[in-house]
């Protein structure tokens, strides 16, 4: 679970747009570039090369 503090300055890294965060999948969701960011080990990777494809997520 991230920390609302955390997840209210976080932002997209490729458009610079809100995240939104899921966390039954563990992850952070960008809608407007359709592609969201792992979170590991309570680290969100928000490298701009490291977006995944909605719909590829993990169950």
């Amino acid at each position: 679970m991230l920390d609302k503090e955390l997840l209210d300055i976080l932002a997209c890294p490729v458009c610079k747009g809100d995240l939104t965060y899921e966390a039954d999948k563990d992850i952070l969701v960008c809608e407007r570039c359709g592609v969201y960011y792992e979170i590991k080990d309570g680290i969100p990777v928000l490298l701009p090369d490291s977006g995944k494809p909605l719909g590829e997520e993990k169950t």
